[in-house]
């Protein structure tokens, strides 16, 4: 079993090759939209099926390769693929809404710096030198020089396999490898659990009592979110272009902290052999009603990708982890299991008021967690993905769940860091 990863480099091209560069994707996302154009008409998005009314055609017209153009038509299958997907999921709105109609009712469109994949054949690198060969539609580009750690040169040599993805971005160009990484022997016996509370105020308490990533980057969150507002009120040219900038910035910072908790979390239950229990909050944010203040804050954060970060790290590591029901877990006792809305005092303090008990919120929460996934280990529940999350009427009918109910990737109707 191997985990799949990507590892992006940065290509460093001179003038004339980041023409060249340039020059291919316009060609490329032009071909592709013409491509997506001829498929809206036909109703076909099958890949050889498209491929025998589009092939010749994106070859002759805009000069591509074999390969090249065999590529162009994969991405357009792909991208109609996504979107079926996600009508399906309902990611788009419900039937009839203003957005599922847009979506659906129009050929896709690929802009023009759009990433463009490459095979072997029209790419290969020369790791030990830091240089790649890449095919253009100017001819091949060859000894073209990039820049990346040691620590990705070494997975690059190692476990690169497949297709990488030509990406232009704020003027830089990047190289994104998908490299297949064996995963570590499981730990098939877990000693415990290292039970996960994400939260609003504390993005991530463990069950050991540590808070990650809480006050101090809501501060920060808070300023980025009125200098984001402020920008959109003014609404002139150089605000909207320091808005795009700014808004990469707070991905990248976001990411970069979920990537350090998910690193933290997955070295401390491996070095203390114990599996990590996670809540399954699919489809939470469609769930939950919250004041406008709180929207903000909680649409602002990638749980998901912190979910996902977390997982994948596990499986490199051998550590197991276990999706539970999060109904409650903020108004259950650790101690005696008492639940009672009344135990929440407030977003920080807990108090049972069966035993007494007192303690942190999100820790008391994080221990909950950390008892069900105990449970459903014990149990035979040996999982590491959720599973495909219920309606929303039968989400509603778990609105009277208990301790006892939990069961693997059910999700409740709780909010982080309620």
């Amino acid at each position: 079993m191997t985990v799949k990863l990507v590892v992006q480099i940065r290509l460093l091209p001179s003038p004339v090759q980041a023409a060249a560069l340039e020059a291919t994707l316009c060609a490329c996302n032009e071909a592709a939209t013409w491509v997506s154009n001829v498929a809206f008409e036909r109703g076909e998005s099958r890949n050889f099926a498209l491929r025998k009314h589009t092939y010749e055609q994106v070859k002759s017209r805009w000069g591509l390769g074999a390969q090249a153009a065999q590529h162009v038509i994969k991405k357009t299958c792909d991208a109609y693929t996504t979107l079926r997907a996600n009508l399906r999921a309902g990611n788009l709105g419900r039937p009839g809404s203003k957005r599922r109609r847009q979506a659906s009712d129009r050929p896709i469109a690929f802009r023009p710096g759009g990433g463009q994949p490459y095979d072997d054949r029209m790419l290969s690198w020369q790791i030990s030198e830091r240089t790649v060969s890449i095919w253009t539609i100017q001819g091949r580009l060859k000894g073209m020089t990039f820049t990346a750690s040691p620590e990705q040169l070494s997975t690059l040599a190692r476990y690169r396999r497949g297709e990488s993805d030509l990406v232009h971005r704020d003027g830089m160009w990047f190289l994104n490898a998908t490299c297949e990484v064996p995963e570590a022997e499981p730990n098939t016996g877990p000693v415990d659990f290292l039970g996960i509370d994400l939260g609003i105020v504390n993005i991530a308490t463990t069950s050991d009592g540590q808070i990650m990533a809480g006050r101090q980057l809501n501060r920060i969150r808070v300023r980025e979110r009125g200098l984001r507002q402020k920008l959109q009120k003014k609404n002139t040219p150089s605000a909207r272009r320091r808005l795009k900038k700014r808004r990469r910035k707070e991905a990248r910072r976001a990411k970069d902290i979920n990537h350090k908790i998910a690193k933290h979390v997955v070295a401390e239950a491996e070095r203390t052999g114990r599996g990590i229990a996670l809540e399954d909050l699919t489809g939470i944010r469609e769930r939950v009603r919250l004041r406008k203040p709180q929207r903000a804050t909680l649409h602002s954060w990638a749980f998901q990708q912190l979910g996902e970060f977390i997982a994948y790290k596990a499986r490199r590591a051998g550590v197991p982890v276990v999706y539970v029901d999060p109904a409650y877990t903020s108004r259950t006792c650790a101690q005696c299991g008492h639940i009672d809305k009344a135990n929440r005092v407030s977003q920080a303090f807990f108090a049972c008021r069966s035993c007494g008990f007192v303690d942190h919120a999100d820790r008391n929460g994080s221990r909950n967690i950390r008892a069900r996934g105990l449970e459903l280990w014990r149990r035979g529940a040996k999982s590491t993905a959720p599973a495909v999350p219920r309606s929303r009427s039968a989400a509603g009918r778990k609105r009277g769940s208990t301790a006892s109910d939990a069961t693997l990737c059910k999700p409740g109707t709780s909010v982080p860091g309620s």
